[in-house]
């Protein structure tokens, strides 16, 4: 894939400071574009947090990762992968999201992925709360459900919330198992810390045969390991890639809503990622990254690093049209 309509901007032709910034300045092809249904990877932006139980502000994130991506370049260092030329990838632009109102949300998020997947394009998604997660499932899983990745310092696999909220960043996961979108036996967790509540989330795991890894086996382990168990977990079928970047450190991703000290570090965060390599990836996103609490904008610079690690294992292991 070579079409000159889809490389992004160089910062050798135009300074990363200046121009439109859109995802790691590819064109923005949205769905009424002539050109959309040429796309097959797309990334997407959801400015949403009305899943967020505390310090909200990831609804800000994606506008954000959008700045903080000009810097992203064209060519992987290690791997030597170019995504832009090995597929035609696309910023798909931003879900229209209702502030007022969950549930007219949820089902908005999913028209729009419905979208997506009725032209083959593969979502890379940035969000957003991760109850983000929810709705983008309940398209891709409509026809079998999925194995998932999740790193993060949190399960997310709560019942409810505040007397029988279902709907938070809490419960997305507990949701989707429900919902038979996750494979529960094809689903691990890692990363996982912080004081709790109680083991209710922890007991719902356990009895679905959710892996959890929590932070400490996963230090004493180490990357390479935990990823090796993580790739058999989900076997060479459909899979989704969560990320929260609450899963790093907050020395390093101050920038997030619910932060858990004694997490990996920088370059671990990427590390992961790269771990991902073989795995048949359907989609993947981004979330939780808080422009209100990212003074400097670290944190946003990581997610988008992130998400261009993400890009280039879907690039690497699952070719959408190529």
């Amino acid at each position: 894939m070579s079409d000159a309509f889809f490389q992004p901007v160089s910062g050798m032709d135009m300074p990363r400071f200046a121009g439109v910034p859109t995802f790691m300045r590819l064109p923005l092809v949205e769905p009424d574009h002539a050109r959309f249904k040429e796309v097959e990877i797309g990334l997407v932006g959801v400015p949403w947090d009305s899943g967020t139980t505390n310090r909200p502000g990831p609804r800000h994130g994606p506008r954000q990762l959008r700045d903080a991506s000009t810097m992203i370049r064209a060519q992987h260092s290690v791997s030597g992968v170019r995504p832009f030329e090995a597929a035609a990838c696309a910023d798909v632009g931003d879900v229209c999201c209702n502030p007022a109102d969950i549930g007219d949300t949820l089902q908005r998020v999913t028209q729009f992925y419905d979208t997506l997947l009725d032209h083959s394009i593969v979502p890379l998604t940035a969000g957003g709360d991760h109850l983000t997660s929810l709705p983008v499932l309940r398209a891709l899983a409509k026809k079998a459900p999925l194995g998932m990745i999740h790193f993060d310092s949190h399960t997310d696999l709560f019942h409810s919330y505040f007397n029988g909220q279902m709907y938070t960043h809490g419960t997305p996961f507990r949701r989707a198992v429900e919902e038979g979108l996750l494979d529960p036996k094809r689903v691990i967790q890692i990363g996982i810390r912080g004081t709790q509540y109680d083991q209710e989330d922890l007991d719902f795991a356990k009895a679905e045969g959710i892996r959890v890894v929590k932070i400490e086996e996963f230090f004493d382990r180490g990357v390479e390991d935990v990823m090796d168990e993580a790739r058999a977990i989900v076997g060479d079928e459909d899979t989704y890639v969560s990320y929260d970047i609450d899963f790093v450190d907050p020395t390093f991703a101050p920038g997030t809503g619910t932060p858990e000290v004694g997490g990996p570090n920088s370059f671990q965060a990427l590390q992961v990622v790269r771990g991902l390599s073989g795995v048949h990836i359907v989609g993947a996103d981004m979330v939780e990254v808080s422009p209100p609490f990212d003074a400097a904008g670290g944190t946003a610079y990581l997610g988008v690093s992130i998400m261009f690690e993400l890009l280039c294992q879907m690039i690497s292991s699952h070719s959408p049209k190529i």
